[in-house]
């Protein structure tokens, strides 16, 4: 490649959101190229996040539904085995098979993808350390976007060693089924790896500082996700904080202390999972001027610029939710502002899912959370086992919650715990961004027998108490 090299754009970092801006750019017409440290593309989310381990929870539910439902419908498997070696190679050719579509992708549309270390070295201009230990080069663009996503919190007195001691990266290559893994953190990231080893014969104990699991979601159905998961023989420890842990030779002892008493808890395999700090080290932020907040954001305007006007910054490198969906979205954004559209992102219609079994998915408002606002609201539910299909597959844990305003019968929020959540919350989510009512849902049909329906029926749940029914 030439030195000093000219764009319209350079993206640092080739995760959802990084390669997705740069897709978008170049389709523009801007002259664009892709800069990111791993040989394949796809950044955190498709490597060793979201992908591998949707992966490992569809292979480990398949196997948790042979060993305990399978004899009810009359499938009879006979002695069942786990081949993890084979589990894991699968997941490797899923993670290797969307990435290389990534790299199709960016190549179809002539964005320049450079596998190397990028830093700022000024307003207009990129330093590369290449991968391949040739010499470091320069380019120079009209605009910036950093890209580079997020990394897990490291905690004091729980030393990660990749071995007895692992981050999310970690848990997705064990080799064995850990005897007893405990997890340090009760959000979506350390649910999910643990429901994963959890249903190929772990024991599993998730140690939580706050008073809820995957804080942050709606009050009902926190709880309702955790009673399911208690019942599947997950141990969780709430408002209990880990104080060390120390590594010996076969085991690990974590000492924990909760509601003023102390205990050791032995285990083989721990998961520290509290968390992701936003990935900035290296990129020459302060070097040029660029702002971090106190939790080490980048400072960014309504457009994503830095105080570098060419600069820009998205994803988890920002506020807001570090969801890989959320990160394509803003750099969808920043790719049409550099050409001169405007659009943006509307953050109160971001869906989020947790998928454990049942998956949990939600956007919008929680009822908590229209309470303390003082918006007068209604709400509106509807279970599982009421929905055909969820009974005929016997799915039926769970239930689907719509909030909607008392007065304009707007719909504020939706919360589903069950079986396609995570897939059903998409209905939800444009009805948010098309400003529909609870009796808009209430009125679309319904296809029969389907999950959906109980969307329906909440809708209907919901209509009640609104004033048009007063």
């Amino acid at each position: 490649m030439a030195m000093d090299a000219k764009y319209d754009l350079i993206v640092i970092g080739a995760g959802p959101g990084g390669y997705t801006a740069a897709a978008r750019a170049s389709q523009l017409g801007l002259k664009t190229a892709c800069i990111d440290e791993r040989a394949q593309p796809g950044g955190v989310c498709l490597n060793v996040g979201c992908i591998p381990s949707k992966a490992l929870l569809d292979s480990s539910e398949y196997y948790h539904l042979a060993r305990t439902q399978f004899a009810d419908h009359g499938i009879h498997t006979g002695d069942l085995t786990i081949d993890l070696a084979a589990m894991m190679a699968r997941k490797e050719q899923v993670v290797a098979g969307l990435t290389q579509n990534v790299r199709d992708m960016l190549s179809g549309l002539d964005v320049t993808l450079i596998n190397g270390r990028a830093k700022l070295a000024g307003a207009h201009r990129v330093s590369v350390s290449p991968a391949d230990d040739h010499e470091p080069f320069a380019l120079e663009a009209k605009s910036i976007i950093l890209a580079t996503g997020s990394a897990p919190i490291v905690v004091p007195g729980l030393p990660v060693d990749g071995r007895q001691i692992v981050d999310s990266t970690g848990a997705l290559s064990f080799d064995r089924a850990p005897e007893h893994l405990v997890i340090v953190g009760g959000g979506y990231i350390g649910l999910e790896l643990g429901s994963v080893w959890l249903r190929l014969g772990a024991k599993v104990t998730v140690v939580e500082m706050l008073e809820h699991v995957a804080a942050g979601l709606d009050g009902q159905v926190g709880r309702t996700l955790d009673r399911i998961l208690r019942k599947q023989g997950m141990q969780i420890h709430l408002r209990t904080r880990v104080v060390e842990a120390r590594a010996g030779a076969d085991e690990v002892a974590v000492k924990i202390d909760g509601k003023g008493e102390s205990q050791t808890l032995t285990c083989d395999r721990v998961l520290v999972a509290v968390g992701r700090r936003p990935l900035t080290a290296n990129l020459g932020l302060k070097q040029v001027g660029i702002e971090t907040d106190a939790g080490g954001r980048v400072v960014v305007d309504e457009w994503y610029r830095t105080r570098i006007e060419s600069v820009y910054a998205i994803g988890d490198l920002i506020a807001g939710p570090m969801l890989a969906h959320k990160a394509s979205a803003e750099g969808v954004a920043v790719a049409e502002h550099l050409a001169g559209q405007e659009t943006e992102v509307n953050y109160d219609a971001i869906p989020a899912v947790v998928y454990t079994a049942p998956e949990v998915a939600a956007v919008g408002l929680t009822e908590a959370q229209a309470r303390d606002r003082k918006i007068p609201y209604c709400v509106g539910s509807f279970p599982f086992a009421g929905a055909g299909r969820a009974r005929c597959m016997g799915e039926t844990d769970g239930f689907v919650k719509l909030i909607t305003h008392r007065g304009s019968d707007r719909l504020l929020g939706a919360h589903i715990i069950g079986a396609r959540a995570a897939d059903m919350i998409a209905e939800c989510v444009l009805a948010m961004e098309f400003g529909a009512t609870g009796e808009d849902i209430a009125r679309t049909i319904h296809g029969h027998p389907t999950f959906a329906e109980a969307l329906q029926e909440a809708a209907l749940s919901a209509r009640a108490c609104s004033i048009y029914n007063s």
